[in-house]
């Protein structure tokens, strides 16, 4: 019993301190709790980790951000963590509820860059590569993603002449690459090769990586010569339960600027003889311009759970000319999809997007016509004369048009449907073996229009015809099947080794047809040909074609990382390609390239990054077609046996170019010595490269003598005037900057990041034209064009130097009369007058935030290009009694010139030198207590607020090549054709909107 009772004392004790302790506990301690916020999207952060610092006490918010927290007596310090945020210490003291808001990580964000078939750490990089997310992507109405990165990357220049919602831009990194072959870098889609840049929206992109030199794009083979843009599109959250639906819009207003000034009725009418008066006082480009109102709407569904991510997105996009007549509608939608299956060992990825296309055109001539047309004349005319035209007044004499009438008579259309389907599969064999798989294909089908009315009075015009009308079809399938095995391993004591090995296979189909008819009794324009009652002969046409190319590849590349000090990387590509002479269809293109991050190794001060590099690699270019090693034939002229009966008629084929069997790959090469930095802790990061370059066995088509032997086809002769060789080399160079300073701190809550970048080039020097027994010393390029300059090329291009010089003669002076004199009638007395490429370019961005406030804007430019001024040329004097004249900042007024040109001279050569205000851009976040919004932001902005230059024309962008019916000549750039459509100020206002 009393062993019993001994127990009973000693359980009531044990009971009643246990008691005494909770009380004590219960006493002292307590509950802290709060939400954690993303402090950019203001969006709750479901998963953080909050710790008691020191402890491993600690819970996770919930998929609201919420989380509750028992704090003990001496509990000072709560850490809140995320992966991809920058951890925040908050004391605890006497405070029971915290609200936090966590900041991006931009460091560790930015650590994995896309490089070809897969990622990389952003430290272990050897290349030359540049990077920008979507918060550092140009702000504005962009209806091409390439305009996105305008003056971000340095040695990238992204030029747009004129200001057309239908123009494409011309896409340059490092310079020109080709003569005859593509010069514009490829575009890598969510890892689909050579996809069409239709395939996605601005809005979609989350990230575009720019490979620049020959070393990080050797991977890529024979399609990297001229670089490589990366894009990756936006994906679902990778947080669990989690989704959101986010609307942007916005509304623009865009007005023409920079319209050169010309006479009006009563200057003109002092200037010119009394026959010149048509009575009437038109401004014609008020005539054909408009303000355009504008409107673009994008919606994405976007989400996650277990192993799954998932975006839904749908973006239309209307942006009328400020020409009337000229509009682009664009319908884009896409699906992104990721799941992980057998514990995520297994992730599938789909990817499917369509784009649909309209896009409205009016004739170029328009644009002149409204700029020197004499303003005396009638816009309508209800004379007999001018109702055979539609009712519009049709002026007298050569090279006079009516632009109202050519904007309502003539009509151009193109409707381009795109789809892109991707498909991929990843599997760990095990923990360091993994093996991937990815089918792509992208259909581009795109039906073009043309129409020329009965009532068209211009001279060769839908009058002269009865009407004309035609359609073009093209289609293009770009089918990709390419698989990879990955290895990673830790191969001895801090030494990391990746090796990728691969194959891939590429087929190219395209597809064309062309029908025109002419003769119509009414008007019923390009879907009712058949209406057409002549349909074959001059303004007629019926053509079609069909090509088929394959290119095969395998691949290997590894890269190695020795305590995250020292890196290396090597990478061979082999590459057979069927559209190459048979005796050259097979390439190799190796790469190597080196680097180490000495902050590893010495103590630098403030440098936390000092990481020279130096890269060597050779790439290819593939041919602009795939036929241009055969014999090519045509359909050549009708031969009627019979003249009095139509069955008899028959096409007799025509060859077009000779065979060359020797045909082989342009081949780049290229050195690149580079430094990456940081200083303070990455407060301040950036790059530095200079490289150098050479092009060898350029593509391009030359002239050769019928009967002459063939060397390239031993024991056969030329039957053709033209054929495709490899016959000249190219050898440039540059040097790269780039700087940004992150969140420096101005005081109070404002706080900025500046951007800086430039580069300068060396220009492109030619060596070695010709091949063989085919000399060609020079390549003369560039004919101003009628009246008067249209025999007379002012780009020559020349061995040993540089591409895109201008020659011509000097302006002697201005007689009294207005005669000009020049140094030379002859071209043997031309002179070197400049060179239409750039000689450098710079882009400086400012991010601006203070409080929910921020302010965006970029200043970009290039310097060191001369253009010709197409329109001082022709319509600066008072030569012509119907042309009016324009009088810009560099017009001579005492004396006026008063004769027509015949050749073009250094006193229309200008400097084509600018600064401009690119984008502007103003927000602010709202802030919401909804349960349902995370985000709610209201913008506005402006594009091509000012430009600052010594250029009289319509545009000081750099001109690389001349717009041509068989795409761009890049062998005469620098000239301001008289068709370049006027550039507009476009204003903004939109708002984001995010449902949780």
């Amino acid at each position: 019993m009393r062993n019993y009772l001994q127990k009973m004392k000693a359980f009531m004790m044990v009971v009643m301190l246990t008691f005494v302790s909770i009380a004590a506990a219960n006493a002292q301690g307590r509950e802290v709790s709060g939400t954690v916020l993303d402090a950019t999207l203001k969006d709750p952060l479901p998963g953080v980790t909050v710790l008691i610092k020191g402890t491993t006490r600690g819970t996770t918010t919930d998929l609201d951000g919420r989380f509750a927290l028992s704090v003990q007596p001496g509990d000072e310090t709560l850490v809140f963590s995320f992966v991809g945020f920058t951890p925040i210490e908050m004391m605890i003291g006497n405070q029971s509820v915290f609200n936090i808001e966590l900041e991006e990580d931009i460091q560790s964000l930015q650590e994995a860059v896309v490089i070809g078939y897969g990622t990389q750490d952003k430290k272990e990089i050897t290349s030359s590569v540049a990077s920008v997310g979507v918060e550092g992507f140009n702000r504005g109405n962009f209806t091409n993603p390439q305009n996105l990165l305008q003056g971000k990357v340095a040695g990238l220049n992204i030029s747009t002449p004129g200001g057309s919602p239908n123009a494409q831009p011309t896409v340059r990194l490092r310079g020109i690459s080709s003569f005859g072959a593509n010069s514009s870098p490829l575009i890598v889609l969510d890892g689909v090769i050579g996809a069409s840049i239709d395939a996605v929206d601005p809005n979609d992109i989350e990230s575009i990586d720019v490979l620049k030199d020959a070393s990080a794009a050797a991977i890529y083979g024979t399609r990297g010569a001229a670089g490589v843009i990366l894009i990756t599109t936006k994906k679902g959250s990778s947080k669990q339960g989690y989704s959101n639906v986010t609307i942007n819009t916005f509304g623009s207003a865009e007005y023409a600027t920079g319209l050169i000034p010309v006479l009006d009725r009563e200057e003109f009418l002092s200037r010119r003889p009394a026959t010149s008066d048509f009575g009437s006082n038109t401004n014609w480009r008020d005539e054909i311009l408009q303000t355009a109102l504008n409107g673009t709407v994008n919606a994405s569904l976007s989400g996650g759970f277990e192993n799954t991510s998932y975006l839904a997105s749908v973006n239309y996009r209307n942006n009328d000319g400020v020409v009337k007549g000229t509009n682009r509608e664009t319908l884009n939608t896409r699906i992104n999809f990721s799941q992980g299956a057998l514990n995520n060992r297994l992730r599938m990825n789909v990817n499917l997007a369509f784009t649909n296309t309209d896009a409205t055109d009016v004739p170029g001539d328009a644009l002149l016509y409204a700029t020197i047309l004499n303003p005396t004349m009638p816009i309508y005319d209800d004379s007999e004369a001018g109702i055979r035209n539609g009712g519009f007044f049709q002026p007298p004499g050569f090279d006079n048009n009516n632009p109202v009438a050519l904007i309502n008579t003539r009509k151009n259309n193109v409707k381009v449907r795109n789809a892109l389907f991707s498909y991929r599969a990843e599997f760990d064999i095990t923990d360091n073996l993994i093996v991937s798989g990815q089918f792509s294909q992208d259909v581009l089908n795109n039906l073009s229009g043309r129409f020329q009315s009965r009532f068209d009075g211009a001279p060769g015009g839908g009058g002269a015809n009865n009407g004309t009308a035609g359609q073009n079809t093209f289609d293009r399938v770009n089918t990709v099947v390419s698989g990879n095995l990955r290895y990673e391993k830790e191969i001895f004591d801090g030494m990391e080794m990746t090796f990728l090995v691969g194959g891939e296979s590429q087929i190219f189909k395209e597809r064309g047809f062309d029908v025109g008819v002419r003769q119509f009794l009414f008007d019923q324009g390009w879907d009712n040909l058949g209406a057409g009652g002549i349909r074959f002969g001059n303004n007629t046409n019926v053509s079609s074609f069909a090509t088929n190319s394959v290119l095969n590849s395998i691949f290997g590349r590894a890269n190695f990382n020795f305590r995250n000090t020292y890196f290396f990387s090597a990478t061979l590509r082999a590459e057979t390609f069927s559209g190459f002479g048979k005796e050259n269809q097979t390439g190799y293109f190796p790469a190597f390239s080196a680097g180490a991050d000495l902050t590893q190794v010495f103590d630098m001060g403030p440098f936390s990054q000092f990481k020279p590099r130096a890269s060597f690699g050779v790439v290819g270019q593939l041919p602009p077609s795939p036929t241009l090693a055969l014999g090519i034939f045509q359909n050549g002229n009708r031969i009627p046996l019979d003249p009095e009966d139509l069955n008899s008629v028959w096409v007799a084929p025509r060859q077009l170019s000779n065979p060359n069997p020797q045909l082989k790959w342009e081949t780049t090469s290229e050195f690149t010595v580079g430094l990456d930095y940081a200083l303070f802790n990455g407060k301040i990061t950036g790059s530095m490269d200079y490289y150098t370059r050479t092009i060898s066995d350029l593509l391009f088509e030359v002239g050769v003598g019928r009967g002459n032997p063939n060397p390239f086809d031993p024991g056969n002769f030329f039957t053709a005037n033209t054929v495709w060789a490899n016959i000249a080399d190219l050898s440039s160079a540059g040097f790269e900057f780039l700087a940004s300073a992150n969140q420096i701190s101005l005081g109070s809550k404002l706080k900025w990041t500046p951007t800086a970048m430039f580069t300068i080039y060396k220009r492109a020097t030619i060596g070695n034209i010709g091949v063989g027994d085919i000399g060609l010393p020079e390549i003369r390029r560039g004919v101003p064009g009628a009246p008067g300059v249209n025999n007379a090329p002012i780009i020559w291009n020349k061995e040993g130097e540089r591409v895109g010089d201008i020659y011509g003669p000097r302006l002697v002076g201005i007689l009294e009369d207005g005669t000009t004199v020049l140094s030379a009638d002859d071209p043997s007395g031309f002179e070197k007058l400049g060179n239409a490429l750039p000689s450098g370019d710079f882009g400086f961005t400012n991010q601006f935030f203070y409080g929910n406030w921020d302010l965006n804007f970029l200043l970009r430019g290039s310097w060191g290009h001369q253009l010709l001024n197409s329109y001082r040329l022709f319509y600066e004097g008072d030569g012509n009694s119907t042309w009016n004249s324009v009088i810009t900042k560099n017009t001579p007024t005492d004396p006026v010139i008063s004769n027509a040109p015949n050749q073009i001279s250094d006193f229309y050569i200008e400097r084509g030198d600018f600064i401009r205000l690119d984008n502007l851009q103003i927000g602010y976040v709202l802030p919401t207590k909804s349960p349902n919004i995370s985000n709610l932001r209201f913008y506005g902005g402006v594009q091509n607020l000012f430009t600052i230059s010594q250029f009289s024309g319509v545009d000081p962008e750099v001109r690389w090549g001349d717009p041509t019916d068989n795409g761009l000549d890049q062998l005469a750039p620098g000239i301001e054709r008289r068709n370049t459509y006027f550039i507009p100020r476009i204003w903004t206002m939109g708002l984001t909107l995010t449902f949780k």
